[in-house]
C-alpha cells in the first residue's frame, strides 16, 4: 500500500517499555509471545489477566522505564515502526474526515510501540509483550510491540505490508468504537446476558475487522496489486476455527471465524462505515 510518509503533527506516538520498538530481527521471543496472542486472539482473554500469568513465569523481564515521547525518534526507529506511523496518518486523516463529514467530533488515539518485553499502560495496568497488539478504551491508546509481526508472518503464515497495516487498523476499529459508544452499548449488552458474552464479543471484532476494511476501501487508490490477498490471509489466519483447528466449539469463539473475519473485512472494504454499524445493532 502507496501510504504517505507520516506526519508528525498529526499523529500521537510515543514508546515505552525497557527499549525502541524492534525491526525485522528474529528470535525475539516468538515461541513465548505466540502462545499468549494466541490466547488473546481466540480465547478473548483479558490482556493484563494474560500478561499477568505471562509475567508470572518470565524470568529476568527488563523493567519498564520512561516513554520516549520524541514522535520522530519513535517513528524513524524501525522499518515497523515508520510502517506504523504512516498508517497512522492515514488512519487518522481518513477517520477524522469520516466524522467530520457526519458532523461529529473526532478523537485521535495515541499509538505506543513498546519494546523491551512489557508496557505499563494508564488505564489497563502491565502488559508484556506476549499479549499482542491491544487497544485500551481506558486511556485510548493502541499498543504494539512491533516483533509481533514477525510472529504474524513465520508463525501465522500472513505477511505483507498490508497483513501488519490490518493489524493496525483492526485494533483503531475499537478505538472508533470507544469514542462512538458502541463499545459501552455492547459491554452493558453482555452485562446483562452473560450467555451472549462470546457472540456479542464476536460482533465487536468483526465491526472492528469491518472498520480496517472502510479505511482501506476509502483510500483504494493507494492499494497496490496482492495488497487484498495479504489483508484477507491476515484476517483468515486468526479466524477462531484455524487458530483452534476445531478443538473449540463455536459457541466459545470471541473474534470469529476465518469466513466471518474475511466477510467483515470486504464488506468494509466498499467504503461505507454505516454498513459496519449494522453488525453490532442487536438488541
Amino acid at each position: 500500500m502507496r501510504l504517505n510518509p507520516f506526519d508528525t503533527g498529526n499523529i500521537n506516538v510515543r514508546s515505552s517499555g525497557g527499549g525502541m520498538p524492534g525491526g525485522k530481527a528474529g528470535g525475539i521471543g516468538c515461541g513465548t509471545i505466540i502462545i499468549a496472542a494466541l490466547g488473546y486472539f481466540v480465547f478473548g482473554l483479558d490482556p493484563m489477566q494474560t500478561a499477568g500469568m505471562v509475567e508470572s513465569v518470565q524470568q529476568g523481564q527488563q523493567q519498564a522505564g520512561p516513554a520516549n515521547t520524541n514522535e520522530q525518534e519513535v517513528c524513524t526507529s524501525s522499518e515497523y515502526a515508520t510502517e506504523a506511523c504512516n498508517a497512522l496518518t492515514s488512519l487518522n486523516t481518513t477517520w477524522s474526515q469520516t466524522f467530520r463529514d457526519q458532523g461529529y467530533d473526532f478523537q485521535e488515539p495515541t499509538l505506543d510501540l513498546f519494546g523491551g518485553g512489557g508496557v505499563r499502560t494508564k488505564g489497563c495496568g502491565n502488559a508484556s509483550s506476549a499479549v499482542g497488539p491491544f487497544y485500551c478504551p481506558a486511556d485510548q491508546t493502541i499498543y504494539i510491540d512491533t516483533s509481533f509481526y514477525d510472529t504474524l508472518e513465520r508463525q501465522l503464515g500472513a505477511g505483507g505490508d498490508f497483513a501488519r497495516y490490518y493489524v493496525l487498523a483492526h485494533e483503531y476499529g475499537h478505538h472508533i468504537q470507544t469514542i462512538t459508544g458502541i463499545s459501552d452499548q455492547m459491554r452493558s449488552l453482555q452485562q446483562r446476558n452473560p450467555r451472549r458474552a462470546n457472540q456479542l464479543q464476536v460482533l465487536m471484532e468483526l465491526q472492528a475487522d469491518c472498520y480496517a476494511g472502510v479505511w482501506a476501501g476509502k483510500n483504494r487508490n493507494l492499494i497496490e496489486p496482492g495488497d487484498i490477498e495479504e489483508g484477507m490471509n491476515a484476517a483468515a489466519a486468526i479466524g477462531d476455527d484455524r487458530l483452534t483447528g476445531g478443538r473449540v466449539s463455536s459457541e466459545n469463539f470471541t473474534h470469529g471465524t476465518s469466513k466471518q473475519r474475511s466477510d467483515a473485512l470486504r464488506m468494509g472494504l466498499q467504503g461505507d462505515d454505516r454498513a459496519c454499524d449494522r453488525i453490532t445493532n442487536v438488541g
